[in-house]
């Protein structure tokens, strides 16, 4: 359109900028949402590869899904009845450990043993000063955990909201596909359905090949530990098998925390398992991980690294979850796609 008139060109140019302005606004509104829709998405895709294995045998898709359903609902409901009961007894214990470990003065004598090896940093002029910041910082403490606990509640209510939506997109998801490959132009219809099949299967190879890990990381801690006689090994393998779905750097933290843990039962027993993690940590790296995930998503190593610390950066644990099968989908994309037509040209 050719424009003339300065305050027309003035006035279209603000128009223009302030719808800008309101896309950016509403997606920064619907971030949450829009992040529930993700992780569903992701979930279904990582669902799909077993009711495709199902539908191989000639099993209805609603029948494979139903079945899919009940067993991730029996699973669940499983461990949830083996796990819980335990891990709530065992964190009992803890609480009851550590406030024994208060009036029995066994901190009183770790404390003054502190004061002692590091007189510079644990003085009294230091404990009035944090004592002092407490007393200052109590209303922002308190606004905090209540920030905290409104925070759990939303945490859980999305947990409702993407497990109702992964059931409706893992059971439209051929549906879903096939109109979003009609908006491709007919002449690249076929190539374009050919990648995203590949792309969406690789999805879901991730995502097994990652529960896979963490299963076996939660069953082999639950072991160990139970072996070398650390306290609370139900709720600890509990710890590792959630950490361990977090790729690249779940297994680490989670190892760290349960190591810390383990310090309540001795030093030995602290030092036993930092031995054990380390050692499973590099059997994981170079083993365990190499075989299964090679299977499912063909990325080279430091653009593994890469891809999970930009994801988790912009988008947390989901970004970290992601972001490897979308540095896998755009590996693909690169390969299939732009290096055949730079050669082509």
């Amino acid at each position: 359109m050719t424009i003339q008139n300065p305050f027309r060109l003035a006035l279209v140019g603000t128009l223009g900028v302030g719808l800008g302005l309101l896309v950016l606004n509403t997606v920064a509104s619907l971030s949450t949402v829009i992040t529930w829709i993700g992780a569903a998405l992701f979930l279904a895709l990582g669902v799909e590869p077993l009711i495709a294995f199902l539908e191989r045998r000639r099993v209805p898709r609603w029948l494979a899904l139903v079945a899919t359903l009940a067993v991730a609902i029996g699973g669940l409901v499983a461990l949830v009845y083996a796990i819980v009961p335990v891990a709530v007894d065992q964190g009992s214990q803890l609480v009851g450990h550590v406030a024994s470990w208060f009036e029995s003065g066994a901190a009183n004598e770790w404390f003054q043993g502190l004061k002692t090896q590091f007189p510079a940093i644990v003085n009294q002029q230091n404990i009035d000063a944090l004592a002092s910041w407490a007393q200052q910082n109590v209303p922002s403490l308190t606004t905090a955990v209540l920030q905290t606990s409104a925070a759990v509640l939303h945490g859980a209510f999305g947990v409702v909201v993407v497990a109702i939506l992964t059931v409706y997109f893992t059971a439209s998801l051929p549906r879903i596909t096939r109109r979003a490959y009609q908006l491709v132009p007919a002449s690249r219809r076929a190539r374009v359905a050919d990648l995203g099949d590949q792309i969406t299967g690789s999805v879901g190879r991730f995502v097994s090949g990652q529960l896979a890990l963490a299963l076996i990381n939660g069953v082999l801690s639950a072991v160990f530990l139970s072996v070398i006689g650390a306290k609370y090994p139900i709720l600890l393998a509990s710890i590792a098998f959630v950490f361990s779905l977090i790729p690249l750097v779940g297994t680490a933290t989670g190892s760290v925390i349960i190591t810390a843990v383990c310090a309540l039962s001795g030093p030995a027993t602290a030092i036993a398992a930092a031995i054990y993690y380390l050692v499973y940590m590099q059997v994981e790296a170079y083993v365990l991980s190499p075989r299964i995930m090679s299977r499912a998503v063909a990325v080279p190593g430091a653009l593994v690294v890469v891809a999970a610390l930009a994801g988790g950066a912009l988008l947390g644990v989901l970004g970290a979850l992601v972001a490897i099968p979308f540095a896998a989908a755009a590996l693909l994309i690169v390969k299939q796609v732009v290096i055949p037509y730079q050669r082509g040209r």
